[in-house]
């Protein structure tokens, strides 16, 4: 099941149960994700999810120095022959770990006080929650099954919607709306494009050879966020 990109060039022995729980990591990020909406975009009361969010965020942090560590001792077992696969799989951890990091701040803004759950445009943003929710489960499968033309359809459709997250945040910088409306809207699509983009860079990971991961055409376009 190891991804494509670290099969060149390694026999990927020992890497198989990395790649299985990145996948499981991916999926608690999802969970934190939809917790933290549900805090922001309902009237659900964010005290009651917050503890289920932390201690998943810790879970993840966890998972991640684990997998770094087992991964140190794989290339001190198996020599240099899967170094590039290695340092894939820890930016891929790295990637998943910041997506973590998110969904936090997303609950920090709904801890804070901000709700949109009576925003006129709900419908609309709960759209868009639930899309990014799938986008989870479509980066979770193409790291299981990486496909060269679903994951190129992936990383086309996340820079999409990256250009509409960026267009509504400078919609609200210049926006005659009051702050304390546009502010916490701001902030939060800033989140939702981080997410995505992270979202891209774990396909991203799979899909392009490792002097290119978070680089688009080739290596001339920057893509980290």
């Amino acid at each position: 099941m190891v991804m494509s990109f670290f099969r060149k060039g390694s026999d990927s022995v020992g890497l198989e149960s990395v790649e299985t729980r990145s996948i499981a990591m991916l999926g608690d990020a999802r969970h934190s994700f939809d917790l933290a909406n549900t805090a922001l975009l309902t009237d659900a009361v964010p005290d009651r999810i917050a503890e289920d969010i932390r201690s998943t965020d810790q879970r993840i942090n966890q998972a991640e120095q684990d997998l770094r560590s087992e991964l140190v001792v794989h290339v001190s077992v198996q020599g240099t022959a899967d170094i590039a696969s290695v340092l894939g799989l820890i930016l891929l951890l790295k990637k998943i770990e910041r997506i973590g990091d998110q969904a936090k701040n997303i609950l920090d803004l709904a801890e804070s006080g901000v709700s949109l759950a009576d925003a006129e445009d709900i419908a609309e943003l709960r759209a868009e929650n639930q899309e990014v929710s799938e986008l989870y489960g479509e980066a979770g499968a193409l790291l299981a099954d990486p496909e060269t033309h679903r994951a190129e359809k992936f990383v086309t459709r996340v820079t999409e919607l990256i250009a509409i997250y960026q267009t509504k945040i400078d919609s609200y910088m210049f926006s005659d709306r009051p702050g304390r409306e546009v502010v916490p809207r701001a902030i939060y699509y800033r989140y939702l494009k981080r997410i995505v983009a992270n979202l891209r860079g774990i396909v991203g990971v799979a899909l392009n050879p490792l002097p290119h991961i978070d680089y688009l055409d080739e290596g001339a376009t920057d893509t980290d966020d």
